[in-house]
């Protein structure tokens, strides 16, 4: 799955990566904000199930390519049906989330993610934490629980719906690590289909919440899925192209664009206590990511 085809020369590769991470993370910040605005006419589960069967047609091309046949021959099967369902609860509980609150307090728990993922590494993974990540990770933990203003008010269906999310979310990724081998298009593929899955089950317990739909609703609807695969690829693309040390840090500009969509948008301005956490967390994640990555460089030279 690729964005540009022409060669790039070395030199220029790893500009390129950034400008591309960048152009992905404001792609993913769009289709957050369509979203926040569709939720208020069309339920969730309607929502998704529009916008995976767009973003289906959208991947059609590159699965032909590939074969149909090959997307069914997938390594362990029980691990890629957990990972879809996972990103499926992710994406439904981000817009439940996000329609009831401002962009950037939803942002703000998902992008603690990857302390997440820290946390639970050494118990799922059995990877090694050393002092300076766990001090990291209990660093990000508190960004979080600033964020939220722990109180009877702040712990809100839609607060825990969103920490619900991003934890799923965190879980999926770290069952991408296990599944390293799968081609991106496959698993995007499953993921698409699991979110596809997963609405319609919605759809079908509560059918009276299905809102008619007419010409200019559909594409707008199925705008979401496109907008969102272009994302995805856009960064896939980026990490072919500079070293993940390079463009995966640009990722945290999905809140700068969640204050100023939210602000424009919707007139939504952040709390103090947001921006004190989202400045926690941020700072926690790139330094667990950083120190993952000298850590690597350590064993590749061992």
């Amino acid at each position: 799955m690729t964005v540009i085809t022409a060669p790039v020369t070395a030199p220029n590769a790893a500009r390129t990566g950034v400008l591309i991470m960048l152009l992905g993370m404001l792609m993913f910040s769009l289709n957050d904000v369509m979203g926040k605005w569709l939720v208020a006419t069309y339920s969730v589960s309607q929502l998704m199930v529009i916008r995976s069967v767009a973003a289906l047609l959208f991947l059609s091309p590159f699965i032909l390519r590939r074969g149909l046949r090959s997307m069914f021959k997938v390594e362990r099967p029980g691990l890629q049906a957990l990972r879809s369902l996972l990103f499926a609860i992710d994406a439904s509980a981000f817009y439940f989330a996000v329609a009831y609150m401002p962009l950037a307090d939803t942002m703000t728990y998902w992008l603690a993610a990857p302390i997440y993922v820290a946390a639970a590494s050494p118990f799922l993974l059995g990877e090694k934490v050393g002092w300076r990540r766990w001090t990291a990770i209990l660093v990000g933990f508190a960004g979080v629980l600033i964020a939220l203003e722990p109180s009877k008010e702040s712990f809100s269906l839609p607060a825990l719906i969103a920490l619900a999310g991003s934890a799923a979310f965190a879980f999926a990724l770290m069952l991408g690590r296990t599944l390293r081998s799968t081609p991106d298009t496959t698993l995007v593929f499953w993921q698409i289909v699991g979110a596809l899955i997963f609405s319609l089950v919605g759809v079908a317990a509560n059918p009276s919440g299905w809102a008619p739909v007419d010409g200019g609703a559909l594409l707008q609807l199925g705008m979401l899925g496109i907008v969102a695969m272009l994302a995805h690829i856009l960064v896939n693309r980026s990490l072919k192209l500079a070293d993940a040390a390079t463009v995966v840090p640009l990722q945290y500009t999905l809140l700068f664009w969640a204050v100023v969509f939210g602000w424009v948008f919707f007139g939504d301005t952040p709390r103090p206590t947001v921006i004190i956490g989202a400045a926690l967390i941020v700072a926690s994640g790139l330094f667990i990511f950083f120190r993952e990555q000298q850590l690597k460089k350590r064993q590749a030279k061992s």
